[in-house]
C-alpha cells in the first residue's frame, strides 16, 4: 500500500542535527509504512546528505533526497512539499497529509498519527505546537521573559479570532496539510525565509481554517545561527544580544578604566562643519576627563574649511586640527562625512578609533566614556555604538523621541526588511561611534551619509552580531536639518543599504532632483572608499560608485 503521507524537511548543512531528526521520523507510531520521506538539501556544503542516506538505511526510512534552488528555507519547503502533492496526487489520495518540519527539529513519536486523526475529523491544515530544546533553559532569564510577554501577545491575536486555540504558533517546523488543499491554494510561497508567516497570510485569503491543537508537537534546537535569514534563530540571536551587549555609560568609571591592564591607545576623531558656538564644549567636557584620566592619547578635530572659525577654536581647547581637504590631496576635495572620516582613519594612529559628532549642545563626559569602556573591558567587542534619546526642538519646546527622522523613516525599516540582526540598534545612524582599528581598516567607507549605517552592516558580516554593542549614553540635543535635507540624507542611506544587499540594484551615481527648485538636480555624494587595509591600488582612486552608475 502506498504512504498517504510525505513528510517534508529542507536542510542546509545539518549534519550534525539531521540525524536526530530522523531517527524522531522512525519512531513515529503510524509505523514506517504509512509514510515517505523527502530531504531537500538545500546547498549543503557539509556532511548531511550521506549522513542522512545513512541513518535512513539504518533506521529502515523510506527516504528521497532533492536538491534545493539554495535560494533559502521558502524555496527548499517549496519544492519538497510541490513534490509531495504531486505525489500523493498520482496515487489517487486527494485527503493525503503534506508534513512538514525542520531538520533541528524533533517531533513526538504521535506527531503524524494526531495529524492524520485531526484530518480524518475534517481539518484541512495542523498548525502544531513548537516547544524549545532543554537547552531553552539555560538561555538568558529576560530572553525567556521577552519571548513569553512576545507569545502572550500573539496568543490574544490568535485567540480574538479563534478562540479554541491551544496554542499560536503556526511554524515550518510543525505544519500538515492536505494534498487538494495544497494544490488549490497554489502551494507555498517561495520566499527566502518566513515562508511559513506568507502561507498563513495565502489560507486566510482562502478562507481555509488553521487548527491548532495542543496535541500535535515538535522539539527544535535552541539556536542562534540558524540557517534561514529569518526565524526563530534570529528572534533568539537578536533577544540574547540586547541582554548581553547593551551597556549604559554608568556602568563605567574612569578609574576602573584606567586600572585596566593593557590598555590600547585611543584616538578621537571629530569631523566638524562650521560648530564654532558647540565644537569647545565637544572637546572640553566630552573628552577632557577621559583625557586627564589618561585614557585619550589623541584628538582630532577634522575640519571641513569651516568659515565661522570652528579650526581655531578647536586649537584653543585642545585639539590636534586637520583640514579634510588636505587629507590625502591627491585624491581631490573630500566628498562628504565619510570620506572625511576615512581620510582622518588614514592620518592618525590609536588602536582604538572614537568618532564624536561636533554639533552637540549637550556634551557630557558619559558620551566617550560610555563608547570606550565596552572596548577597553571586552576584548571580544570590536565596534560600540552610542544610544540616546533624542528629542526634537520645537519652537523652545523639547520633544521627546521627535529627533532621528531618517533613523525611524529610513534606516530602521531597512534594518528590520533586509538585516534583521541588527534591529535592535537603538541608533543604527548613530554618528558617534567607536572601533578597534584593525576593523575599520578593513571595512569600505561610503564617503556620505550612508557611513554610519554601513559600517555597521559591514562590521556584522565581518565579525558576527556578538563583536558589536551599544552604550546608553544619556540624551542628545544636536543640530536639526531642515526637512528637505533629511530627504538626500535617506537618499544616501538607502544606496548605501541597496549596495549590500543581493538582487538588481538601482543605476544611480547620486542624482537626486528637486521639484521644489524647478527640477534641478543634484548629486548626492554615494561613493565608497575601499578598505585601507586593501591592497588595492583603487585606494588611491576614485571612489567606487553604486552599481549602474553613470
Amino acid at each position: 500500500m502506498d504512504p498517504v503521507t510525505v513528510v517534508v524537511v529542507p536542510a542546509r548543512d545539518e549534519q550534525d542535527r539531521i540525524g536526530a531528526c530522523l531517527e524522531a521520523l522512525a519512531a513515529q507510531t503510524v509505523g514506517l509504512s504509512a509514510f515517505e520521506t523527502i530531504l531537500v538539501a538545500d546547498g549543503c556544503q557539509d556532511r548531511t546528505e550521506p549522513v542522512a542516506r545513512e541513518t535512513a538505511e539504518r533506521l529502515g526510512l523510506s527516504l528521497t533526497i532533492l536538491q534545493g534552488p539554495g535560494a533559502g528555507s521558502g524555496p527548499a519547503r517549496g519544492l519538497g512539499m510541490d513534490v509531495a502533492a504531486e505525489r500523493l496526487r498520482s496515487r489517487g489520495l486527494p485527503r493525503g497529509l503534506i508534513a512538514t518540519t525542520d531538520a533541528d527539529s524533533e517531533p513526538a513519536p504521535d506527531w503524524l498519527e494526531r495529524q492524520l486523526a485531526h484530518l480524518e475529523r475534517g481539518a484541512d491544515v495542523i498548525a502544531g505546537a513548537i516547544e524549545l530544546a532543554a537547552e531553552a533553559t539555560e538561555l538568558p532569564v529576560a530572553v525567556l521573559d521577552r519571548r513569553r510577554r512576545d507569545a502572550a501577545a500573539r496568543m490574544a491575536e490568535i485567540t480574538a479570532t479563534d478562540p479554541g486555540a491551544a496554542h499560536h504558533h503556526f511554524a515550518g517546523a510543525s505544519l500538515g496539510v492536505s494534498a487538494d488543499v495544497y494544490r488549490r491554494v497554489g502551494g507555498i510561497d517561495a520566499t527566502p525565509a518566513l515562508e511559513d508567516e506568507a502561507f498563513a497570510g495565502t489560507l486566510a485569503r482562502h478562507r481555509i481554517p488553521i487548527l491548532r491543537p495542543a496535541d500535535v508537537r515538535v522539539r527544535t534546537a535552541v539556536r542562534t545561527d540558524g540557517r534561514a535569514a529569518r526565524g526563530l534563530s534570529v528572534d533568539l540571536a537578536v533577544s540574547t544580544w540586547l541582554g548581553r551587549r547593551r551597556f549604559a555609560a554608568a556602568d563605567f568609571d574612569f578609574e576602573r578604566l584606567r586600572a585596566h591592564a593593557g590598555r590600547p591607545s585611543v584616538t578621537v576623531v571629530i569631523p566638524a562643519r562650521e560648530c564654532a558656538e558647540t565644537i569647545a564644549g565637544v572637546i572640553e567636557l566630552t573628552v577632557g576627563p577621559a583625557r586627564e584620566a589618561g585614557l585619550v592619547d589623541d584628538v582630532v578635530v577634522v575640519d571641513a574649511a569651516s568659515a565661522d572659525g570652528t579650526a581655531d577654536r578647536a586649537a584653543v581647547a585642545g585639539a590636534r586640527v586637520l583640514q579634510q581637504d588636505a587629507l590625502a590631496p591627491e585624491l581631490g576635495p573630500a566628498q562628504g562625512k565619510g570620506d572625511a572620516m576615512w581620510r582622518a582613519l588614514a592620518a592618525t594612529g590609536g588602536e582604538i578609533v572614537c568618532f564624536l559628532d561636533a554639533d552637540t549642545e549637550d556634551p557630557d563626559p558619559g558620551h566617550l566614556l560610555g563608547l570606550l569602556g565596552p572596548l577597553l573591558t571586552d576584548p571580544e567587542i570590536a565596534l560600540v555604538k552610542g544610544a540616546f534619546a533624542r528629542p526634537f526642538n520645537a519652537g523652545g519646546h523639547a520633544l521627546a523621541d521627535q529627533g532621528g527622522r531618517v533613523t525611524e523613516l529610513m534606516a530602521r525599516p531597512l534594518l528590520n526588511l533586509h538585516f534583521p540582526l541588527l534591529a535592535g540598534f537603538t541608533q543604527p545612524l548613530a554618528g558617534e561611534f567607536a572601533a578597534r582599528r584593525r576593523l575599520l581598516e578593513r571595512l569600505p567607507f561610503p564617503v556620505g551619509y550612508g557611513i554610519e549605517i554601513a559600517l555597521l552592516i559591514d562590521a556584522l558580516d565581518e565579525l558576527g552580531l556578538d563583536a558589536l554593542a551599544e552604550c546608553r549614553i544619556g540624551s542628545r540635543q544636536n543640530r536639526h536639518q531642515p526637512l528637505r535635507a533629511l530627504g538626500e540624507m535617506a537618499f544616501a542611506v538607502l544606496a548605501a543599504v541597496e549596495h549590500r544587499i543581493e538582487g538588481p540594484r538601482s543605476a544611480t551615481g547620486g542624482q537626486f532632483l528637486r521639484p521644489w527648485e524647478d527640477g534641478r538636480t543634484v548629486r548626492v555624494p554615494v561613493g565608497e572608499r575601499p578598505p585601507l587595509g586593501s591592497p588595492s591600488e583603487s585606494a588611491l582612486g576614485e571612489p567606487r560608485t553604486a552599481v549602474g552608475a553613470t
